[in-house]
């Protein structure tokens, strides 16, 4: 990272973005060599990314292909206004998480199930969503990311918009927040 005073070094914040962030964006390559990004759900389990998806389509044609893969995560904290004075100051202020690793489809129907209920104790915290049947999981793709390295990023502003910002985040305020 070029500018080493905005890389996340304490884990404990990168784990929360982890857990916080709804959408994360998978990045894999094509047979065509082109990179391909999919915005999809997804859930951070004992060191590793898992995602469903269908047992066909473009993400495990790209996963098959070339299973080295990127995920990217990012938490919009505050919107800071330009002014007509100084339109060069509007920016945003964020913390954000890169992952790379290897990606396979998971075939063990005991580890599909744990991501699948990893899953939806993370969107459906509140239960009611039942067992999964052998026949559900034979039709249900779940893809697992072997993180090799995680970098987390945040620019959260100087002064006292980083402390709005901070503040922002620390009282669980609706984000992102507009700053002027």
């Amino acid at each position: 990272m070029r500018k080493a005073h905005k890389r996340i070094t304490d884990f404990a914040l990168i784990l929360d973005l982890l857990n916080r962030c709804p959408v994360g964006r998978l990045g894999t390559v094509g047979r065509d060599g082109w990179p391909n990004v999919k915005p999809l759900n997804f859930v951070w389990h004992e060191g590793r990314i898992y995602f469903h998806c269908a047992l066909e389509g473009e993400k495990l044609d790209d996963i098959r292909h070339d299973d080295r893969a990127c995920f990217e995560v990012d938490l919009p904290i505050a919107y800071v206004k330009g002014g007509p004075d100084n339109p060069c100051r509007a920016e945003y202020l964020y913390r954000s998480v890169i992952l790379r690793g290897r990606a396979q489809l998971v075939e063990a129907e005991r580890e599909k199930a744990l991501a699948l209920d990893c899953l939806m104790r993370k969107y459906q915290p509140e239960g009611g969503y039942g067992s999964y049947a052998p026949e559900k999981l034979a039709i249900t793709g779940v893809v697992r990311l072997e993180v090799e390295e995680i970098v987390g990023k945040e620019e959260l502003g100087k002064g006292e918009l980083r402390e709005r910002a901070l503040a922002a985040l620390a009282a669980g305020t609706p984000l992102p927040v507009v700053l002027e």
